[in-house]
């Protein structure tokens, strides 16, 4: 019989500790991202989607391979498995990588490229919520009317957030970008649901995926005759990869993985509150519109965590 290792221990297993490390590692997961848009958005005025995206990939692998390294060092290293249960174990971890990272970020950089920044943002984050639909289908929380509903005030929050201080009139980006941002947050989604129920590592799991990402981002840079240059720009794409996607990635990893339940999952609905605020720093304004809207979000983060909380109690 062909054991099964690739499926960690129920939610109920991990102890309050882990709880309270989930939260810490999700918490360094979002501020990395609430950089990302901003950083982004003054990247891709003067560079191409390609290029940005190689430097963002080559920042992220460089990343994973450390962290590779120094965990090498530290851990158990796993026997290889026989035959076809072997091969199919590495393939799942790997297309799951592969799915979350690169089709992620590829996506959204797509869709930052095709429409206003700020729109394709609250798309790309409505994966939180996608998560919390998951949950109220896979996980029957006590109250499922409550969580939709919770959830539903999340999303008009982050709308009021991303779209409080524009001017400008709504949907000014092409059908492509919207799509792009409607399939990133699908593919993250998928990822956070996921990877917390593999046993691989967070390293082991996103190293050939960014490797994957440095060799197809190469190939489209070739495609698009880019020009390379030295300048600040190379240190910014750099950090868009050790940051945002390689720690922001490594991280939130590590809090699924902890807490399974979907709980940490809410906490992504405070990235556009942070990034609002970043862009509200760099001059946006931030209006009493943005400002109700911050507090729908973060009252359905608290609602949505006391309601998996108490499913947890009562299990």
């Amino acid at each position: 019989m062909v054991k099964q290792e690739h499926i960690l221990p129920s939610r109920s297993a991990l102890g309050g500790s882990g709880s309270r490390s989930a939260l810490v590692f999700a918490a360094g997961a979002v501020a990395l991202w609430a950089t990302n848009a901003l950083v982004g958005k003054s990247l891709l005025a003067s560079h191409s989607v390609s290029q940005v995206q190689f430097l963002q990939f080559v920042g992220a692998a460089l990343v994973f391979a450390l962290i590779r390294v120094i965990g090498r060092d530290g851990g158990r290293r796993r026997m290889p498995q026989d035959g076809g249960a072997g091969v199919s174990a590495a393939l799942v971890p790997f297309a799951v990588g592969i799915i979350g990272l690169v089709g992620t970020m590829v996506l959204q950089y797509v869709a930052f490229a095709s429409m206003p920044v700020i729109e394709a943002n609250l798309v790309a984050y409505t994966w939180p919520l996608m998560v919390a639909a998951a949950i109220i289908v896979l996980d029957r929380p006590r109250r499922p009317a409550l969580l939709g509903i919770t959830a539903a005030l999340g999303f008009v929050g982050v709308a009021l957030v991303i779209s409080g201080g524009r001017e400008q009139s709504w949907f000014q980006g092409n059908l492509a970008g919207y799509l792009a941002a409607f399939g990133s947050a699908l593919c993250m989604a998928f990822y956070s649901i996921v990877v917390g129920r593999l046993a691989t590592s967070p390293d082991r799991l996103l190293l050939p995926s960014a490797l994957v990402g440095v060799g197809l981002t190469f190939l489209w840079c070739v495609h698009d005759g880019v020009a390379w240059d030295t300048g600040p720009y190379l240190l910014a794409g750099l950090y868009l990869g050790a940051g945002p996607m390689g720690l922001g990635y490594y991280f939130w990893s590590r809090a699924l993985k902890l807490d399974q339940g979907g709980k940490v999952a809410v906490v992504a609905y405070l990235t556009p509150i942070a990034s609002t605020l970043l862009l509200t720093f760099s001059g946006e304004r931030l209006t009493i519109t943005a400002i109700a809207g911050a507090v729908l979000v973060i009252g359905s983060c608290i609602a949505v965590g006391i309601e998996g909380s108490e499913a947890e109690n009562h299990a």
